[in-house]
């Protein structure tokens, strides 16, 4: 696997600081585009991060607009454009891959996750994520075991230097959903207690008997980064939502909090887990 390094990010901080640099410039994006013979559509894409392989030469191009004359500010944002270009290990996958989340998980700083009905992707073994993939409808051999093979390469995250600080919040309905076999979950279930020595990794389990709870809409993921800001990602049946408003950031943020107030405290998670095991021998 190849360093922690989005393309998705720093595209995204690309945009980000363009916009910011046409607004203290005091100029309106019609006036950027018609001086640039651009299309407004152009601008827009750039300003929104919806540009795919940013080209050195448009940021140049702006950059001489926005009348940003420092050379160290200008080989900054060039070589910004230069790395969002790059491409990720998982370009290899984007046959079975929807959207950007992948790409977006290589560089957070944190991720907290709340999981209702499956284990994370992040602590998932091998055979449990068969079995998923499987009851997902994906019947070819080859397709599963490529689906498998990517949410493993996703784990190596987490034993790389400065990982991300992974807290998931797993509702226990995911833990005692049947399984093809009894050895497959307790599998499943002492991977989330082998954590417990990780001090990045914190699990909490949200049993039943807490009844209706903050999360009952459905799962979710809150992403932060060293240097730019947090994302809510929130899974559909396809690829899925990308939430960066302040008020979507907020709420979310809350119901996290609630659920952790709610679930059981780590500690006694994984004494839960442990217990759940023993059940199963």
């Amino acid at each position: 696997m190849i360093g922690r390094q989005s393309p998705t990010v720093r595209r995204r901080r690309l945009s980000a600081e363009l916009r910011r640099l046409r607004e203290s410039a005091n100029m309106t994006a019609d006036a950027v585009a018609e001086q640039l013979e651009w299309s407004r559509g152009k601008l827009s894409r750039i300003e929104n991060a919806q540009w795919q392989r940013p080209n050195p030469r448009d940021v140049r191009d702006l950059l001489d607009v926005y009348g940003v004359t420092d050379q160290g500010q200008r080989e900054a944002m060039i070589a910004l454009a230069r790395e969002s270009r790059q491409r990720g290990w998982w370009t290899a996958y984007r046959d079975i891959l929807a959207g950007s989340y992948v790409d977006l998980e290589a560089e957070a700083s944190a991720i907290s996750t709340f999981e209702p009905l499956v284990i994370p992707g992040l602590l998932q073994t091998p055979a449990y994520a068969a079995e998923i993939t499987r009851a997902a409808l994906v019947h070819d051999p080859a397709e599963v075991e490529r689906r498998v093979a990517l949410r493993m390469e996703r784990q190596r995250l987490l034993a790389q230097a400065d990982p991300p600080r992974l807290w998931a919040v797993i509702d226990e309905a995911a833990l005692i959903r049947p399984l093809s076999s009894p050895l497959i979950a307790r599998e499943q279930l002492q991977r989330l207690i082998d954590t417990e020595p990780l001090e990045h990794v914190t699990i909490q389990i949200l049993p039943l008997a807490a009844g209706l709870h903050a999360g009952m809409p459905g799962q979710f993921v809150i992403m932060e980064f060293a240097k730019d800001p947090r994302i809510v990602y929130v899974e559909t049946g396809t690829d899925g939502l990308y939430l960066e408003k302040p008020e979507e950031l907020a709420r979310y943020t809350l119901v996290f909090q609630h659920l952790c107030a709610t679930a059981l405290a780590p500690n006694a998670s994984l004494a839960y887990i442990s217990d759940m095991i023993d059940k199963l021998k």
